[in-house]
């Protein structure tokens, strides 16, 4: 499963780094939570919430159900 989740993050990746951004998978849970970490301009980035939530875990749970929520850590 995680190969999937790497999948889908390397699906997003390109839009985060045309901002200067990008996003590294931290781990996965037992329970579906998947850990990321935003870095670059997406680390300090006051919009970093909602990019992870309207971005990153839509993405990632579209791509692999199994997810139950994507965290930033």
């Amino acid at each position: 499963m995680e190969e999937k989740v790497q999948a889908a993050l390397d699906e997003i990746r390109p839009f985060l780094q045309a901002d200067g951004g990008d996003v590294e998978f931290v781990g996965m849970d037992d329970d579906g939570t998947v850990r990321v970490k935003l870095t670059g301009a997406c680390g300090g980035c006051p919009m970093a919430q909602m990019t992870l939530q309207a971005g990153v875990e839509r993405v990632v749970k579209e791509r692999v159900p199994e997810v139950t929520q994507v965290v930033a850590v």
